[in-house]
């Protein structure tokens, strides 16, 4: 039996690309999906171009209304709904009914005129309620 020698590989210098590839799309996902949890902002179910009206069988909303010259008021079904209202009295009296009715829809009535500063005052004062989300009164346009 004849002995042959075994003949040596040669080292391959390249580098494989292939894992890096793997892992930049897969950092490329994981922030596309935080990118859009990390954007602050109030949540608004914002109406589309015709708005659909609530529905009958709900509760009645809470109306929580800014007008013209910066008052607020609450249209809760109690007496006294036509007494204006300090931002933070208007929010200790949404919580408070929140609590007693978890599922009652908050809506936000603004006058047209209204600076939209106090509108957005409003709407974080209600989330800081407790509202899971606040909608936008409009009013049928002419179509």
């Amino acid at each position: 039996m004849q002995y042959q020698p075994r003949k040596r590989r040669r080292k391959v210098a390249e580098i494989n690309v292939v894992p890096y590839i793997d892992v930049m799309l897969v950092l490329l996902i994981i922030f596309m999906a935080t990118a859009t949890a990390i954007t602050q902002g109030v949540n608004v179910d914002l109406p589309q171009a015709e708005a659909e009206p609530m529905s009958t069988d709900s509760k009645p909303p809470l109306v929580a209304s800014v007008t013209i010259d910066g008052s607020y008021f609450l249209d809760n079904g109690s007496v006294d709904e036509d007494r204006p209202l300090m931002l933070d009295e208007l929010q200790h009296l949404v919580a408070a009914e929140l609590q007693i009715h978890p599922d009652r829809p908050v809506v936000v009535n603004g006058d047209r005129q209204v600076a939209y500063d106090q509108v957005i005052q409003l709407m974080v004062a209600l989330q800081l309620a407790g509202a899971p989300s606040v909608g936008l009164m409009t009013e049928p346009g002419d179509q």
